[in-house]
């Protein structure tokens, strides 16, 4: 019994001038689930017909032939009339998407919960939206439904676009005002938030079933519902479509660390759009740790950098502490030399190995050093008959250094948040008035 072939996809990619470097998009169309059955590549100006020159063009219909391709994938963002004529000079039945579609095919097969199923929707009807207008605009031109090729039009289509799209925002924007009066709540409680940060395979995943102790966060009293027990670190682009939470590991603070999307190189506005609650975890985050792959060039640490860093100060305001992830792979002088290189960009980095755990005891103290200073504080508590249930959420939310137990009284040494201070203070207040 023979198993079911693979899907299998071949690459095209054009560039204005150079050598066409087709490594991440060999990526995604692995990580779509397709076999990379052979690539043509292309250093010209864009062809407005077929993005490809017409030669090139004949090329690739050899390479589909002989390959049985089913799907071109273009590194190149196509437009709805050149996907069209590309699909009439390659054999019948090939597939033709560009980088943009393949990502959303990725997003869809990833998605899990609701959130992240919504951003999908929202994403490909953003993507569909231009050539619904295309297929109306050029079909009344010319008085031909179907022109080109682009299908029947529908005049409705565009404003069912529209309405659906506005929907969808609706949907996105309760679910959002939950999970912050869920980090609202989680803060009340005494958790301070980090999020981890960065482009797609630098490992993010990896670190935090590092950093995360094996206590479940939603085992504690039912609190945090939406947190997952595990987040998963193959070397697989989108792994983490949506956000996972797990309590960190650290010897004062009560700490919730959250692994969110990767960034991914050249997205257009509309599909970051599309995702743009995802990153909200990042932005309410008391800090931020980008993680950037250190084993890739300067250049491409650079470029990385630069985009992260205009996405997370769009609207962030905590501490951003820049890692470099995969030291393992970078012998001491070159990481060196990145750090030295890259100092404007990323000041005083931490550098770890989340697969064999170097560093990672320098990473918690850089953590607890740039979260928010906490507060020392004696109470002084009456013996009362509510007493005991105060020491208790104390324990709960701070963290405690001595209680000391008498006949009249109970003293607590603890620190916390300045809020959970007030906090004690108040029930404190309230003991005192009942006593």
């Amino acid at each position: 019994m023979t198993g079911t072939p693979n899907k299998t996809a071949v690459v095209a990619k054009r560039v204005d001038d150079g050598v066409a470097d087709t490594t991440e998009i060999r990526d995604l169309v692995r990580a779509a689930g397709y076999e990379v059955a052979g690539e043509v590549t292309q250093a010209r100006t864009a062809d407005p017909a077929l993005q490809l020159g017409e030669g090139k063009v004949e090329e690739l219909a050899v390479v589909v032939d002989e390959t049985d391709a089913e799907r071109v994938v273009f590194d190149n963002r196509l437009g709805p009339y050149q996907t069209y004529n590309l699909g009439k000079e390659l054999p019948e039945n090939t597939e033709v998407v560009d980088r943009f579609r393949l990502i959303l095919d990725i997003f869809g097969q990833r998605a899990q919960t609701r959130k992240a199923q919504l951003q999908v929707e929202l994403a490909e009807l953003r993507y569909e939206l231009p050539r619904a207008e295309a297929k109306t605009s050029l079909a009344k031109r010319d008085e031909r439904p179907g022109f080109m090729g682009l299908g029947e039009y529908d005049e409705s289509r565009e404003q069912d676009i529209k309405a659906q799209i506005s929907r969808i925002r609706d949907e996105l924007e309760n679910i959002e005002k939950t999970e912050q009066q869920r980090r609202q709540t989680r803060r009340e409680s005494g958790f301070e938030l980090v999020a981890l940060a960065g482009y797609t395979n630098a490992g993010k995943s990896t670190l935090l079933r590092r950093l995360a102790d094996d206590l479940d966060v939603d085992e504690n009293e039912g609190r945090h519902p939406d947190i997952e027990p595990t987040a998963e670190s193959r070397d697989k682009l989108f792994t983490t479509l949506g956000t996972t939470t797990r309590r960190l590991e650290m010897d004062r603070r009560d700490v919730l660390l959250t692994d969110t999307v990767g960034f991914i190189s050249d997205l257009p506005h509309w599909l970051v759009e599309s995702f743009k609650s995802t990153l909200e975890s990042v932005y309410q985050a008391d800090l931020v740790l980008l993680v950037v792959d250190a084993s890739e060039s300067i250049d491409e640490i650079r470029e990385k950098l630069v985009t992260s860093h205009d996405t997370l100060y769009e609207r962030n305001e905590a501490p951003i502490v820049t890692v470099f992830n995969k030291v393992d792979k970078v012998p001491d002088e070159e990481l060196a030399e990145k750090q030295e290189a890259l100092s404007a960009l990323a000041p005083e980095p931490v550098a770890v190995s989340g697969l064999d755990g170097t560093n990672l005891d320098r990473l918690r103290d850089r953590i607890d050093a740039e979260l928010p200073p906490r507060e020392r504080e004696t109470l002084v508590l009456p013996m009362t008959d509510d007493t005991m249930s105060v020491v208790s959420w104390v324990h709960d939310h701070a963290f405690v250094w001595d209680v000391d137990y008498n006949d009249e009284e109970v003293v607590i040494d603890f620190e916390a948040r300045p809020t959970i201070v007030e906090q004690t203070h108040a029930k404190a207040s309230e003991l005192v008035a009942e006593a």
